[in-house]
């Protein structure tokens, strides 16, 4: 049994298309999983929510959104302005212990990046990871300004003793500017390793057997897929 927790640096990045590449491979390979939401903000009672999109690109069944609110804000502000009461720190990491007992890997999205509010008291995702003792794989954008957002994250990560699965680009554009090109070097140089995976643009759009197939290609063996970060960065033409 595993928890992985799936942070961005930014929102809007491709978490919840990562977050669902990692569980598609894991349930190809028969593991048992279930995904975690502590909070869903920006989305209405009855409307479709990350959790959903998991569900309908991975096949998960077991899937928890512990908090829900209509506001498309951190989940602190989102609770605050709605009136509804913050997401309970204690039963994030209860429910979360409760299915890593049964269940092969349970993955946690956060909301936006690594330090986002959930509550008055500035409990974070960072404060989740650790508390559960779980590495964090963050999901970082191509372009200009992903090195200073992807540096912050991984600063917090190792201030705090809390693990660095890996990073992964999550939306990679089907013709990368040069910007997005160079970044991949630094991307691995910031975190002392190659890449975890590289997403493609529109990955979210597929399903089924086309999804899983991208997860495979997009995905380091670690996480069960293909990806080879040497031979991906030889196509860029960059040094």
């Amino acid at each position: 049994m595993s928890v992985l927790v799936v942070s961005g640096t930014d929102t809007g990045v491709g978490k919840t298309v990562v977050t669902a590449a990692v569980a598609a491979l894991a349930v190809e390979r028969g593991a048992s999983v279930a995904v975690v939401k502590p909070a869903q903000t920006g989305v209405a009672v009855g409307e479709a929510g990350d959790l959903d999109e998991v569900v309908r690109l991975a096949g998960v069944r077991t899937t928890f959104e512990l908090a829900r609110y209509p506001d498309p804000l951190a989940p602190a502000a989102a609770a605050r302005v709605s009136g509804l009461p913050p997401v309970s720190f204690g039963a994030v990491v209860e429910r979360v212990g409760e299915l890593a007992e049964s269940h092969r890997l349970v993955l946690v999205e956060g909301a936006g990046g690594l330090l986002v509010r959930f509550d008055e008291d500035g409990t974070t995702v960072a404060d989740f990871a650790h508390a559960l003792r779980a590495p964090v794989l963050v999901v970082a954008r191509a372009g200009l300004g992903t090195l200073n957002h992807t540096a912050l994250t991984l600063e917090v990560l190792a201030h705090r003793g809390i693990e660095l699965a890996g990073v992964v680009v999550g939306a990679w554009p089907g013709v990368a500017d040069l910007a997005a090109r160079c970044n991949v070097p630094d991307l691995e140089m910031l975190a002392a390793r190659p890449l975890m995976g590289v997403v493609p643009e529109g990955a979210g759009g597929l399903a089924g057997p086309e999804f899983l197939e991208v997860a495979r290609r997009g995905l380091a063996p670690a996480l069960g897929g293909e990806f080879d970060p040497g031979a991906f960065r030889a196509t860029l033409g960059v040094s």
